[in-house]
């Protein structure tokens, strides 16, 4: 009995400090900025496709991927990109590879398939 009026007395507590200090998910989750990058460059498309094993026609043109993974194959600032997403979105050229990029297409080519 005593233990079934201590966890009545717990609940509201909890409930208290619950509800007024623990702000809620949407005030703390930042947006996520998705940039387009164009692979249509053919060193970047063969890389990839070297990387990932697969014919090189059966890597997309471009995917969308997060504004630094964008940064960094790009060589742009995710400052540009983000002010660029801001205005209407972002889109970029890239200019290297990297391993999220690669796991980027890997996804994206699984998907398609």
């Amino acid at each position: 009995m005593n233990v079934v009026r201590r966890a009545c007395m717990a609940i509201p507590f909890a409930a208290a400090v619950l509800g007024t200090s623990a702000p809620s998910f949407a005030q703390q989750a930042p947006q996520l900025v998705l940039v387009n990058v164009d692979l249509r460059n053919a060193r970047i498309l063969q890389n990839i496709a070297n990387h990932l094993n697969v014919n090189v026609s059966n890597v997309p043109i471009t995917v969308q991927v997060p504004v630094d993974v964008a940064a960094n194959v790009c060589d742009v600032t995710v400052d540009v990109l983000s002010t660029s997403f801001k205005h209407g979105g972002a889109s970029c050229y890239a200019q290297n590879t990297s391993g999220a990029l690669n796991k980027i297409v890997q996804a994206v080519m699984n998907v398609q398939h």
